[in-house]
Protein backbone atom coordinates (compact mmCIF):
# COMPACT_ATOMS: atom_id res chain seq x y z
CA UNK A 1 0.00 0.00 0.00
CA UNK A 2 2.71 2.43 1.09
CA UNK A 3 4.21 2.26 -2.53
CA UNK A 4 1.05 3.33 -4.61
CA UNK A 5 0.99 6.21 -1.66
CA UNK A 6 4.21 7.10 -3.14
CA UNK A 7 3.34 6.71 -6.73
CA UNK A 8 0.22 8.95 -6.34
CA UNK A 9 2.25 11.34 -4.03
CA UNK A 10 4.86 12.32 -6.58
CA UNK A 11 2.90 10.78 -10.27
CA UNK A 12 4.50 12.57 -13.09
CA UNK A 13 1.82 14.50 -15.46
CA UNK A 14 2.67 12.63 -18.17
CA UNK A 15 1.66 9.56 -15.83
CA UNK A 16 -1.81 11.32 -15.02
CA UNK A 17 -2.29 11.46 -18.87
CA UNK A 18 -1.50 8.36 -19.68
CA UNK A 19 -3.89 7.37 -17.38
CA UNK A 20 -6.74 9.63 -19.17
CA UNK A 21 -5.82 8.18 -22.68
CA UNK A 22 -4.84 4.50 -22.02
CA UNK A 23 -8.17 4.38 -20.31
CA UNK A 24 -9.93 5.90 -23.14
CA UNK A 25 -8.30 3.56 -25.90
CA UNK A 26 -9.09 0.06 -23.70
CA UNK A 27 -12.63 1.13 -23.70
CA UNK A 28 -13.47 2.42 -27.18
CA UNK A 29 -11.21 -1.16 -28.39
CA UNK A 30 -13.72 -2.82 -26.28
CA UNK A 31 -16.50 -1.33 -27.70
CA UNK A 32 -15.29 -2.51 -31.11
CA UNK A 33 -14.77 -5.91 -29.75
CA UNK A 34 -17.76 -6.33 -27.75
CA UNK A 35 -20.38 -3.36 -28.70
CA UNK A 36 -23.90 -3.56 -26.67
CA UNK A 37 -25.30 -1.14 -29.36
CA UNK A 38 -24.19 -2.09 -32.47
CA UNK A 39 -24.06 0.47 -35.97
CA UNK A 40 -26.38 3.31 -34.81
CA UNK A 41 -24.17 5.64 -35.31
CA UNK A 42 -20.94 7.19 -36.81
CA UNK A 43 -17.96 6.93 -34.19
CA UNK A 44 -15.86 9.04 -35.63
CA UNK A 45 -17.62 12.14 -35.99
CA UNK A 46 -19.66 11.87 -32.31
CA UNK A 47 -15.90 10.84 -31.12
CA UNK A 48 -14.34 14.00 -32.77
CA UNK A 49 -17.17 16.50 -30.64
CA UNK A 50 -16.98 14.45 -27.12
CA UNK A 51 -13.24 14.73 -27.64
CA UNK A 52 -12.90 18.16 -28.54
CA UNK A 53 -14.95 18.02 -25.02
CA UNK A 54 -12.33 16.08 -23.29
CA UNK A 55 -9.77 18.97 -24.11
CA UNK A 56 -11.27 21.59 -22.56
CA UNK A 57 -11.83 19.72 -19.38
CA UNK A 58 -7.83 18.86 -19.39
CA UNK A 59 -7.00 22.55 -20.37
CA UNK A 60 -9.54 23.86 -17.32
CA UNK A 61 -8.14 21.30 -14.73
CA UNK A 62 -4.80 22.01 -15.70
CA UNK A 63 -5.62 25.76 -15.72
CA UNK A 64 -6.40 25.45 -11.52
CA UNK A 65 -4.87 22.41 -10.95
CA UNK A 66 -2.39 24.82 -8.56
CA UNK A 67 -6.14 25.47 -6.77
CA UNK A 68 -6.08 22.25 -5.67
CA UNK A 69 -2.66 21.13 -4.91
CA UNK A 70 -2.38 24.53 -2.17
CA UNK A 71 -5.87 23.20 -0.82
CA UNK A 72 -4.04 20.06 -0.02
CA UNK A 73 -1.28 21.77 1.21
CA UNK A 74 -3.12 23.84 3.38
CA UNK A 75 -5.50 20.69 4.92
CA UNK A 76 -2.33 19.01 5.81
CA UNK A 77 -0.71 22.19 7.40
CA UNK A 78 -3.52 22.77 9.95
CA UNK A 79 -4.82 19.61 10.11
CA UNK A 80 -8.18 20.37 8.76
CA UNK A 81 -11.04 18.01 7.13
CA UNK A 82 -12.54 15.01 8.16
CA UNK A 83 -9.73 12.54 7.72
CA UNK A 84 -7.73 14.47 10.29
CA UNK A 85 -10.03 14.24 13.06
CA UNK A 86 -10.49 10.48 12.79
CA UNK A 87 -8.72 8.43 14.98
CA UNK A 88 -5.55 6.88 13.25
CA UNK A 89 -6.34 3.72 11.06
CA UNK A 90 -4.45 1.50 8.09
CA UNK A 91 -3.94 2.94 5.52
CA UNK A 92 -5.78 0.69 3.04
CA UNK A 93 -9.35 2.03 5.47
CA UNK A 94 -7.54 5.37 5.22
CA UNK A 95 -7.63 5.51 1.57
CA UNK A 96 -11.44 4.20 1.73
CA UNK A 97 -12.95 6.49 3.61
CA UNK A 98 -11.11 9.49 1.82
CA UNK A 99 -12.28 8.18 -1.39
CA UNK A 100 -16.11 7.73 -0.37
CA UNK A 101 -15.50 11.25 1.07
CA UNK A 102 -14.17 12.76 -2.15
CA UNK A 103 -16.91 11.02 -4.43
CA UNK A 104 -20.03 11.81 -1.94
CA UNK A 105 -18.77 15.92 -2.31
CA UNK A 106 -16.99 16.01 -5.75
CA UNK A 107 -18.85 13.47 -7.51
CA UNK A 108 -22.23 12.67 -6.25
CA UNK A 109 -23.29 16.16 -4.57
CA UNK A 110 -22.26 18.15 -7.74
CA UNK A 111 -23.63 15.86 -10.33
CA UNK A 112 -26.98 15.60 -7.59
CA UNK A 113 -27.27 19.65 -7.55
CA UNK A 114 -26.54 19.92 -11.51
CA UNK A 115 -29.69 18.37 -11.50
CA UNK A 116 -31.81 20.68 -9.13
CA UNK A 117 -30.08 24.01 -10.18
CA UNK A 118 -31.40 25.48 -12.96
CA UNK A 119 -28.30 27.46 -14.17
CA UNK A 120 -26.01 24.40 -12.96
CA UNK A 121 -28.37 21.93 -15.09
CA UNK A 122 -28.36 24.40 -17.97
CA UNK A 123 -24.35 23.87 -18.50
CA UNK A 124 -25.15 19.72 -17.63
CA UNK A 125 -27.24 19.49 -20.78
CA UNK A 126 -24.31 19.40 -23.03
CA UNK A 127 -23.55 15.97 -21.25
CA UNK A 128 -27.13 14.71 -21.63
CA UNK A 129 -28.10 16.04 -25.54
CA UNK A 130 -25.33 12.55 -26.26
CA UNK A 131 -27.87 10.82 -27.71
CA UNK A 132 -24.98 7.80 -28.66
CA UNK A 133 -23.32 7.34 -24.99
CA UNK A 134 -20.03 5.37 -24.96
CA UNK A 135 -16.81 6.03 -23.21
CA UNK A 136 -16.51 9.41 -24.89
CA UNK A 137 -19.30 10.43 -23.50
CA UNK A 138 -17.52 10.53 -19.75
CA UNK A 139 -15.99 13.85 -20.40
CA UNK A 140 -18.24 15.87 -22.54
CA UNK A 141 -18.76 19.16 -20.46
CA UNK A 142 -19.16 22.39 -20.91
CA UNK A 143 -16.34 23.89 -20.18
CA UNK A 144 -18.95 26.07 -17.79
CA UNK A 145 -19.65 22.87 -16.03
CA UNK A 146 -15.68 21.68 -15.87
CA UNK A 147 -15.35 25.00 -13.77
CA UNK A 148 -17.86 24.36 -11.18
CA UNK A 149 -17.31 20.45 -10.78
CA UNK A 150 -13.20 20.97 -10.40
CA UNK A 151 -14.76 23.72 -7.45
CA UNK A 152 -16.72 21.11 -5.79
CA UNK A 153 -13.92 18.65 -5.91
CA UNK A 154 -11.56 21.20 -3.93
CA UNK A 155 -14.44 21.92 -1.52
CA UNK A 156 -13.91 18.03 -1.47
CA UNK A 157 -10.78 17.86 -0.91
CA UNK A 158 -10.92 20.77 1.88
CA UNK A 159 -13.63 19.17 3.78
CA UNK A 160 -12.24 16.08 3.59
CA UNK A 161 -8.76 17.22 4.36
CA UNK A 162 -6.91 14.59 1.75
CA UNK A 163 -3.38 14.81 0.91
CA UNK A 164 -2.35 14.89 -2.26
CA UNK A 165 -1.54 11.29 -3.02
CA UNK A 166 -4.94 10.88 -2.39
CA UNK A 167 -6.56 13.42 -4.69
CA UNK A 168 -4.44 12.22 -7.77
CA UNK A 169 -5.41 8.51 -6.86
CA UNK A 170 -9.21 9.71 -7.00
CA UNK A 171 -8.86 11.70 -10.23
CA UNK A 172 -7.58 8.64 -12.11
CA UNK A 173 -9.80 6.72 -10.43
CA UNK A 174 -13.02 9.13 -11.25
CA UNK A 175 -11.60 9.36 -14.73
CA UNK A 176 -11.05 5.81 -15.15
CA UNK A 177 -14.76 4.99 -13.61
CA UNK A 178 -16.46 7.41 -15.54
CA UNK A 179 -15.32 6.14 -18.67
CA UNK A 180 -16.25 2.83 -18.05
CA UNK A 181 -19.46 3.30 -16.74
CA UNK A 182 -20.45 5.17 -19.62
CA UNK A 183 -18.92 2.57 -22.31
CA UNK A 184 -20.91 0.84 -24.84
CA UNK A 185 -20.15 -2.48 -24.10
CA UNK A 186 -21.77 -5.90 -23.27
CA UNK A 187 -21.44 -6.96 -20.12
CA UNK A 188 -22.39 -10.34 -18.42
CA UNK A 189 -25.76 -9.44 -16.34
CA UNK A 190 -25.05 -11.36 -13.34
CA UNK A 191 -21.29 -9.72 -12.84
CA UNK A 192 -22.97 -6.17 -13.39
CA UNK A 193 -25.88 -6.71 -10.91
CA UNK A 194 -22.88 -8.40 -8.22
CA UNK A 195 -20.80 -4.88 -9.05
CA UNK A 196 -23.32 -2.43 -8.68
CA UNK A 197 -23.17 -2.70 -4.89
CA UNK A 198 -20.16 -1.40 -4.68
CA UNK A 199 -19.32 0.86 -7.70
CA UNK A 200 -21.16 2.27 -10.71
CA UNK A 201 -21.51 0.42 -13.39
CA UNK A 202 -22.71 0.37 -17.21
CA UNK A 203 -26.33 -0.81 -17.32
CA UNK A 204 -26.63 1.28 -13.86
CA UNK A 205 -25.13 4.54 -15.01
CA UNK A 206 -27.04 4.18 -18.48
CA UNK A 207 -30.51 4.44 -16.79
CA UNK A 208 -29.43 8.23 -15.82
CA UNK A 209 -29.08 9.17 -19.74
CA UNK A 210 -32.59 7.53 -20.34
CA UNK A 211 -33.99 10.83 -22.48
CA UNK A 212 -36.96 11.38 -19.88
CA UNK A 213 -37.64 12.10 -15.82
CA UNK A 214 -37.80 10.52 -13.38
CA UNK A 215 -34.88 8.52 -14.68
CA UNK A 216 -32.62 11.34 -15.51
CA UNK A 217 -32.97 12.61 -11.99
CA UNK A 218 -31.09 8.89 -10.89
CA UNK A 219 -28.19 6.96 -10.61
CA UNK A 220 -25.96 10.39 -10.09
CA UNK A 221 -22.72 8.10 -8.62
CA UNK A 222 -19.86 8.00 -10.65
CA UNK A 223 -17.23 5.83 -8.88
CA UNK A 224 -19.34 4.20 -5.58
CA UNK A 225 -22.72 3.27 -5.94
CA UNK A 226 -23.58 3.57 -2.27
CA UNK A 227 -24.91 7.15 -2.27
CA UNK A 228 -27.56 6.44 -4.86
CA UNK A 229 -28.58 3.68 -2.54
CA UNK A 230 -27.71 5.89 0.31
CA UNK A 231 -30.36 8.97 -0.52
CA UNK A 232 -32.70 7.00 -2.39
CA UNK A 233 -31.83 7.92 -5.66
CA UNK A 234 -31.14 4.48 -7.10
CA UNK A 235 -33.12 3.27 -10.09
CA UNK A 236 -33.76 0.53 -12.99
CA UNK A 237 -34.31 0.22 -16.27
CA UNK A 238 -33.85 -2.43 -18.56
CA UNK A 239 -31.19 -1.87 -21.20
CA UNK A 240 -34.02 -2.32 -24.26
CA UNK A 241 -36.23 0.42 -22.80
CA UNK A 242 -33.35 3.17 -22.83
CA UNK A 243 -33.49 5.88 -25.43
CA UNK A 244 -30.28 7.98 -25.23
CA UNK A 245 -30.22 12.00 -25.23
CA UNK A 246 -32.75 14.72 -23.28
CA UNK A 247 -36.02 15.17 -24.36
CA UNK A 248 -35.46 18.97 -24.71
CA UNK A 249 -32.67 18.64 -26.99
CA UNK A 250 -33.98 15.63 -29.33
CA UNK A 251 -32.75 18.24 -33.15
CA UNK A 252 -29.24 16.80 -34.09
CA UNK A 253 -28.63 20.82 -34.77
CA UNK A 254 -28.42 21.03 -31.39
CA UNK A 255 -26.98 17.90 -30.48
CA UNK A 256 -23.97 16.71 -33.21
CA UNK A 257 -22.59 20.90 -33.24
CA UNK A 258 -19.87 22.15 -31.16
CA UNK A 259 -21.20 25.74 -31.99
CA UNK A 260 -24.27 24.96 -31.19
CA UNK A 261 -23.24 22.47 -27.77
CA UNK A 262 -22.04 25.44 -26.47
CA UNK A 263 -24.56 27.86 -26.85
CA UNK A 264 -26.94 25.77 -25.01
CA UNK A 265 -26.31 27.20 -21.57
CA UNK A 266 -27.34 30.37 -22.43
CA UNK A 267 -30.65 29.86 -24.40
CA UNK A 268 -33.91 30.08 -22.50
CA UNK A 269 -34.64 27.32 -20.45
CA UNK A 270 -36.41 24.59 -21.78
CA UNK A 271 -38.95 22.94 -19.47
CA UNK A 272 -38.59 18.99 -19.84
CA UNK A 273 -41.51 16.47 -19.73
CA UNK A 274 -42.38 16.49 -16.20
CA UNK A 275 -40.92 19.53 -15.46
CA UNK A 276 -38.22 19.78 -12.85
CA UNK A 277 -38.05 23.72 -12.44
CA UNK A 278 -40.94 25.90 -12.15
CA UNK A 279 -41.70 29.01 -14.37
Amino acid sequence: MQHLVDYFATIPSAHRSLILVGGLTLFMLLESGIPLFRGRYAKGPHAAINLFFTLTTVVVNFMMASVLLRASDWTAATEFGILNWLPTMPTWLYAIVGLLLLDLIGAYFVHWSEHKVRWMWRFHLVHHTDPHVDTTTANRHHPGESVFRFVFTTVAVVLAGAPIWMVFLYQSLSAMLSQYNHANIRFPAGLDRALRWVIVTPAMHRVHHHFTLPYTDTNFGNIFSCWDRLFGTFSHLETSQIVFGIDTHLDPAEHSRIGSLLRIPFQRHRAPVGAKFRE
